[in-house]
């Protein structure tokens, strides 16, 4: 057996002894020859990661995957200040008009809401019938005192010449002259009482106590009126004007008499100027506000009693402004995120100040040269790395 093996191999034939044992020896190479390769590998990632493990990321990579941010570089500027309010107008000086006399019914009225009238003018008038007939007897009161005051100086007259004569005694003329005097007196009582009358039938006319511009007409013609029937009309003096605007503390430190204010009544389109005369003394502890005076030149579109939206001039600062969405605030107060230093983000705490139509200046925190974070600051941590993308800065 064994020697037909050998044979068959010198011929070069493989026999199927031989077949079968080089078949087992075949998986035993190969595995080795795996085993070999895997060990390769492995000490070559071991030798990698041992080589770059203080390795950093690149700035490139880092930059394609952080997120991109709009920034704004804001500068220092100088910022007009506006504060804006809402407000009732009103008449700067409104002087009601009432009746003062001992009233009565009221027999005409000539002055309607309105009219612009003059100091003294009638605005309505009281029925005086009664008043007319006491003062027609005062006035016959007068006259009957008057002639007792000439017939006691006649007497007094021609007793002085009969006392030269002896026909009657120094103290006949005493008596002629104390009828004088007191007739006299008569007289002036009869002329103050006829003055009394005369006054107090003119308290029934309604008239107006400065030119103005009449507001309001609370009385109609047939109405029996008297001193205590409260205000019959009211009178703007002057025609002034004025919004009376309610602002916290805050703002009621930023503003000073003459500081300039425009005011657009609600539902017009037109603005009127005007200026503030009269900042509070005090403040309401309740709502923490005072009340700003705001007065106006007078205008058909400003009507007493309506609203007005109101926008106070209060000065200026220079200092970096941000649009409103860069101003992020929470229970630490307002503040801002800022990219520092390697791109990394910044939370930057800042006080404001004075708000316009270009921003809200920032009086505190900030130089002006720092990178703001313009939008999306709520989704931003500290210590974030983030791609800036400058935007440029509203002037």
């Amino acid at each position: 057996m064994n020697y037909e093996a050998r044979i068959g191999t010198e011929d070069g034939e493989m026999t199927p002894e031989l077949a079968r044992e080089n078949l087992a020896q075949a998986p035993l190479a190969n595995r080795r020859t795996w085993l070999i390769v895997a060990g390769v590998a492995l000490l070559l990632v071991a030798t990698w990661f041992l080589v770059h493990r203080n390795d950093v990321p690149s700035t490139a990579n880092v930059s394609a995957q952080a997120a991109t941010v709009s920034v704004i570089a804001p500068g220092r500027a100088a910022v007009a200040g506006a504060i804006n309010a809402t407000g009732t107008i009103a008449a700067r000086y409104d002087e009601p008009v009432g009746s003062v006399g001992e009233g009565g019914q009221v027999v005409e009225i000539r002055a309607e809401a309105g009219d612009w009238v003059h100091k003294g003018q009638v605005l309505a008038v009281i029925d005086r019938s009664v008043q007319q007939q006491a003062q027609a007897s005062q006035a016959a009161q007068i006259r009957v005192a008057e002639a007792d005051a000439r017939l006691a100086q006649a007497n007094l007259d021609r007793g002085l010449k009969l006392v030269g004569r002896g026909f009657i005694s120094r103290a006949d003329v005493d008596r002629l002259t104390a009828t004088r005097d007191a007739a006299t007196a008569r007289v002036g009582v009869a002329r103050a009482g006829l003055g009394q009358l005369q006054a107090q039938a003119a308290r029934l006319t309604i008239t107006a106590p400065s030119d103005g511009l009449v507001l309001e007409r609370k009385v109609e013609k047939g109405q029996v009126v008297t001193g205590g029937t409260g205000t019959l009309f009211r009178i703007a003096r002057g025609g002034d004007l004025e919004v009376l605007a309610r602002l916290s503390e805050t703002d009621l430190a930023a503003i000073a008499p003459g500081v300039p204010a425009e005011v657009t009544p609600v539902g017009a389109q037109q603005g009127f100027s005007g200026r503030v005369w009269q900042v509070s003394p005090v403040i309401d502890p309740q709502t923490r506000q005072g009340t700003v005076r705001i007065a106006l030149a007078y205008a058909p579109q400003l009507r007493p009693g309506g609203f007005a939206a109101v926008v106070i001039r209060a000065g200026t600062v220079v200092a970096p402004r941000l649009p409103e969405s860069a101003i992020l605030s929470d229970q630490g107060g307002s503040y801002v995120y800022i990219v520092g230093a390697g791109n990394r983000v910044e939370r930057r705490p800042v006080r404001t100040g004075m708000v316009s139509d270009g921003g809200i200046a920032v009086i505190e925190g900030l130089s002006g040269a720092e990178r703001v974070v313009l939008r999306a600051g709520g989704f931003l941590q500290p210590g974030e790395t983030v791609n800036p993308k400058l935007v440029p800065a509203a002037r």
